[in-house]
């Protein structure tokens, strides 16, 4: 028997709840980005060492997918969920007295474990906590918050940058009274989840993708792909590519990059919500070509008008993509199979923006970063033709 649903007042409070939490923990996530380059200044690492720095989140991430995934639909939402924002607040203090690379990764191994068993039980939250009355909202929040999470938190970073003392503190600090926080609140809403036995069970290695889910990822894997690629270059070496277009421009300017991308796609998601789910992917998949492009044209122009003007459709693609899949993905699975399809989903994305970055940082080493960011571009066009082939060979099959 299902735990009893809470009174639709305390349903709404707990959804906002579990929406702020996917919120800050993706803005924990991009934080860091505005602050590579003040690091690579003051401990003189390569370009190589920032991706490494940025991958070791997305690898202790997935691992934390792989094994604790669905671990919330054995153990219930609350537990999991308040142990992994304690650990994300542990992970805001090792950054905060960090002097060097080796806490630097230890940190965003920490972040990454963390993250990865917190956004699967939230997300899997935010679908028990939906209002009956209003399907839909919960797969467009799950859509949504990762977005304008790491929008907020490339933005408030970059600010802190620029105007706060002692930034690569403050930020972290910030978001340690956050997350400290909403665990305290967590604690409070009501338990959602039937706990049953197989939690340990359930550790071993593994993507739990509902059976009904499988058709629709097998769709939109080749667009998720390319689009989480192109954001993981945003992310990690976007700050690096524009001070080499602009070497004189604001410090600022870097982290605006994954500013424009992520909330171009917040505005994108909110605004294709209504669009038939195929339709948005498609077109989104599309989009990700002639931003891969005016990305590619940006070092050969010494323009930062062509790298955000690609940012920005990438962003819209990217946008259009993620929250497309979603609306494929979660409406076929059952409750006791949310988090473990969300899980499976978030693999595949940050496996998408992990791997390549780390590839783009080695290339950039051996080739530059001008090459290195040809060879990158030239994979997102041609994953994101193989999934706009793949598309229009779904368009001539019925939907199931």
């Amino acid at each position: 028997m299902s735990p009893a649903r809470p009174a639709l007042p305390a349903r709404h409070g707990a959804f906002v709840l579990h929406a702020s939490v996917v919120v800050a923990l993706l803005a924990a996530s991009s934080a860091p980005t505005p602050l590579y380059a003040r690091y690579q200044a003051e401990w003189h690492f390569s370009a190589m060492t920032v991706t490494v720095v940025f991958s070791a989140y997305a690898i202790a991430l997935l691992a934390a997918l792989l094994t604790a995934g669905t671990l919330s639909d054995h153990l219930g939402r609350r537990p999991v969920l308040v142990g992994a924002l304690l650990t994300e607040a542990a992970a805001m203090a090792v950054f905060a007295a960090a002097q060097g690379v080796t806490a630097l990764l230890a940190a965003r191994i920490l972040q990454g474990l963390a993250t990865g068993v917190a956004t699967s039980a939230a997300g899997a939250a935010l679908l028990d906590f939906e209002n009956p009355a209003r399907p839909g909202r919960a797969t467009l929040a799950n859509g949504v918050t990762p977005v304008v999470g790491m929008a907020a938190g490339v933005l408030v970073s970059t600010a802190l940058v620029q105007y706060a003392p002692a930034p690569d503190r403050t930020v972290y600090l910030l978001l340690l009274l956050l997350f400290v926080a909403q665990a305290a609140a967590v604690l409070l809403t009501a338990e959602t989840a039937r706990p049953h036995s197989g939690a340990l069970r359930s550790l071993r290695p593994g993507v739990a993708l509902a059976r009904a889910s499988r058709p629709a990822m097998l769709l939109a894997a080749p667009g998720v792909v390319a689009a989480w690629a192109l954001g993981g270059f945003s992310s990690s070496l976007g700050p690096s590519l524009a001070r080499l277009i602009a070497p004189h421009a604001p410090g600022a300017t870097g982290g605006l990059v994954f500013f424009a991308l992520t909330a171009t796609a917040g505005i994108t998601v909110q605004a294709t919500r209504s669009l038939p789910a195929r339709t948005v992917s498609l077109a989104g998949t599309a989009a990700l070509i002639p931003g891969a492009l005016l990305t590619l044209s940006a070092p050969q122009l010494h323009s930062l008008v062509a790298l955000f003007g690609g940012t920005l459709l990438a962003g819209a693609g990217f946008g259009a993509v993620t929250q497309s899949a979603l609306r494929l993905l979660l409406p076929p699975a059952a409750p006791d199979e949310r988090a473990g399809t969300l899980a499976a989903y978030y693999v595949l994305s940050y496996l998408a923006m992990s791997v390549p970055a780390v590839l783009a940082g080695l290339l950039t080493n051996l080739y530059g970063l001008s090459t290195a960011v040809s060879m990158y571009g030239g994979t997102v066009i041609l994953l994101a033709l193989a999934g706009l082939a793949g598309s229009a060979r779904a368009a001539h099959r019925p939907a199931h």
